[in-house]
């Protein structure tokens, strides 16, 4: 008997989830870092120093990444759930490839856009 943690559905399922709860531990930086740049302006120019490191560009690079994942595995969720019409098993699947390739492409694309 096969896994079902070796199925696409299960790894597009997690990949969901996981990048959701980084996503979420992402934004209270994120709204430090904006508050930073309302009250104390000197901050956030020594903070955006120090974002344009390469370790910086690389975690932007992952959060691109964990965006697109979240979007388009949510999409599939949505879809699967909302539309009125039922899809085959293989229709499905062909959503959980198109979404992981639309994932790759994006983050290939914030890649090209960064190292000019």
């Amino acid at each position: 008997m096969k896994s079902p943690r070796n199925h696409k559905a299960y790894w597009a399922f997690l990949g969901h989830r996981l990048s959701g709860l980084a996503l979420g531990i992402f934004l209270p930086a994120h709204f430090y870092v904006l508050g930073l740049a309302l009250e104390q302006s000197q901050r956030l120019d020594g903070f955006l120093k120090l974002a344009e490191m390469g370790a910086f560009k690389f975690g932007e690079w992952g959060l691109v990444i964990l965006l697109s994942i979240h979007m388009c595995f949510g999409l599939r969720l949505l879809a699967m759930e909302l539309l009125p019409w039922s899809t085959t098993r293989d229709a499905r699947l062909s959503w959980i490839t198109w979404g992981g390739i639309v994932s790759f492409v994006i983050g290939l694309v914030f890649v090209a856009r960064v190292v000019q």
